[in-house]
């Protein structure tokens, strides 16, 4: 006699696949890693979405999700495969997430062979959303997937995957869910959250996730403030330390905190009040990775709290030391009289300083773009520069401009990762621009330079952090041939897997020049890392380390101005004086005011 419980038999499943896709490398071959830098937190937004989903059973009683989260900066991403897990299911579908621009091209050609096998397929993340918020969705790839069956999302999936599920597993995919003008408040929202054994495929098993969204400021280059709008929303300190306590309960303790600019959410301190409670008397091990503006050290404690918070390396949008460059990039907050004193403070507080840097900018040419990277190598004391092509991303107004004023971009989506020329330059042929980019790199990262940096933090903090990363930008530039941030441990290639406009490799190609691949760059990543471990070995046990100084990291005085080289542009100057005549305007209106009382008072 059957003991089956018929409630239980008659349970039925839907599967649900989340894909994160990467981008093709300039040989065709999807960029994987054996284990990847950044963690996508898309990714473990999307999951800890449909776990709540599938907790709250919005499918019916009756009905399981189940649910698998890939990455394939990371795992390889095999269409058959995923094809048939949704089969073996009783209903499902596949969300290809957080896809950007330069991860367009990779998306579709996973959707095309699962929707050739009629798989259901929603696609969303940055691209999509981007062109729909600032060309009205006038986009080919947006009109590709539409053609091709896939369900176009845009905007935020909180509080929005039940219908997408509901519409899938009665197979009535709507062409677009557009959420763009409707952003959701994420305090209580689910959580982010990716499962262990998904985690440790990164490098560190760091995870991440956001404490707010939404930036307030209008930089033309940047996608976020039209894509999660320029209106801050947030997690409550509670909800951040729910997060942090799931992911140390299965042993994750490594987190990014992926907000554009966690200086400017408005619940910081509590936040961090929170996180240091968590470390000062809970005893759990964090470790943080933040991203901020030029301006944070002037909030107090800001960075007194990020120390003992756990912040152990910072993001700052520097992105240049022209002030021309950025008025026109509507950047006027970052202040370059403020550059070292913020610096400094980063510096002093052990915290691993990274600082973005574009090149491109209008007032460039390739003798100022190096004639500017050797001021920052001597002058400001930043520990890892990411330096970037100027691109015109879909979702920003640079690129909405050019669309509409009918000027040249790069048709090829996949170029669009900052490491790659787009558009055109008004002073700059490309040339020239790519050869001030490939030098500034190198220039930035060669072994001398490598010394000056660790000379610089072994005389200012703790610095076993910076081999480390001096090696991975140093490798990933010169031997991987791509950007550092999207660079991972030894590289993972599968012959079938080319783009699908390349033809595949014969056998007795492909498998020899990728071995004779994997040695050079082993080879290279150890050479690189046994000579720069050398210097830092002949820093470390240097009696005299801690009196080494340069211009950098001497503290700051009044007539820097006059003594460092970034202000003797024409430009700087323009800058010094006009936040000269500003400051003499607030000091008079604020004499004026202690007078006004002073002479009230003595009225009274």
């Amino acid at each position: 006699m059957s003991t089956a419980n018929p409630s239980v038999a008659a349970r039925r499943r839907f599967c649900l696949v989340l894909v994160k896709p990467t981008h093709y490398c300039d040989d065709g071959y999807p960029i994987r890693w054996f284990r990847s830098a950044i963690p996508s937190n898309s990714l473990a937004s999307l999951y800890g979405i449909a776990q709540d989903c599938a907790d709250r059973k919005v499918l019916g009683e009756d009905i399981e999700i189940e649910i698998h989260a890939l990455d394939e900066s990371n795992t390889r991403i095999r269409p058959n495969r995923i094809a048939a897990l949704v089969k073996a299911a009783d209903v499902g579908m596949v969300m290809l997430v957080g896809v950007q621009s330069n991860q367009t091209p990779r998306a579709l050609d996973i959707a095309r062979p699962l929707r050739e096998q009629g798989i259901p397929i929603a696609i969303g993340g940055f691209h999509m959303s981007g062109v729909i918020s600032m060309i009205n969705g006038d986009d080919p790839s947006l009109r590709q997937a539409q053609a091709m069956g896939l369900a176009v999302f845009a905007g935020e999936a909180e509080g929005r995957l039940d219908e997408v599920l509901l519409d899938a597993q009665a197979g009535r995919l709507k062409p677009l869910y557009n959420y763009m003008a409707d952003l959701p408040s994420i305090d209580g929202a689910p959580y982010p959250l990716l499962k262990r054994e998904r985690v440790k495929r990164t490098s560190g098993g760091t995870t991440s996730f956001d404490a707010g969204r939404g930036c307030p400021y209008q930089c033309s280059f940047c996608t976020i403030i039209n894509v999660q709008g320029r209106k801050s929303r947030r997690r409550s300190p509670d909800d951040i330390e729910n997060i942090v306590r799931a992911n140390v309960e299965q042993g994750v303790s490594r987190f990014f905190i992926t907000d554009d600019n966690f200086a400017r959410n408005k619940d910081w301190e509590s936040i961090l009040d929170r996180l240091i409670q968590l470390r000062e008397v809970a005893k759990l091990d964090l470790s943080l990775i933040i991203q901020v503006d030029t301006m944070c050290h002037k909030l107090p404690n800001f960075i007194a709290k990020c120390r003992r918070a756990g912040v152990k390396k910072t993001y700052i949008g520097l992105e240049n030391i022209n002030p021309a460059n950025l008025t026109a990039a509507k950047k006027k907050r970052n202040k370059i009289t403020e550059y070292r004193k913020m610096l400094l403070e980063w510096q002093k507080a052990g915290i691993l300083v990274y600082a973005g840097y574009i090149t491109g900018f209008p007032n460039d040419t390739a003798e100022s773009i190096l004639s500017d990277l050797e001021v920052i190598k001597r002058e400001l004391p930043i520990d890892v520069l990411e330096i970037h092509y100027l691109t015109p991303l879909p979702g920003s107004e640079d690129h909405q401009k050019l669309f509409r004023a009918g000027k040249w971009m790069d048709p090829e989506l996949n170029k669009y990762d900052l490491h790659h020329i787009t558009c055109e330059h008004p002073r700059m042929s490309k040339q020239e621009w790519a050869y001030a980019y490939q030098e500034s790199w190198r220039r930035y990262y060669s072994y001398e330079h490598c010394e000056r940096v660790m000379r610089r933090a072994a005389a200012l903090r703790a610095f076993g952090n910076v081999l480390f990363v001096l090696t991975w930008f140093k490798a990933s530039f010169e031997l991987e041939n791509c950007h550092p941030v999207e660079s991972g441990i030894v590289r993972l290639k599968s012959r079938r897997d080319r783009r699908p406009d390349m033809p595949v490799e014969a056998i007795w190609t492909f498998y020899p020049k990728y071995m004779a691949e994997l040695l050079h760059k082993t080879a290279g990543w150890v050479s690189i890392y046994l000579r720069l471990r050398r210097i830092y070995l002949s820093i470390k046990y240097d009696p005299k380390r801690y009196e080494y100084t340069d211009l950098a990291i001497s503290p700051v005085t009044d007539d820097e101005v006059e003594t460092h080289e970034m202000f003797h542009t024409e430009a700087a100057r323009a800058f010094v004086e006009s936040e000269r005549r500003i400051d003499a305007i607030i000091h008079r209106g604020t004499a004026a005011a202690e007078a006004a009382r002073m002479h009230a008072q003595t009225a009274v």
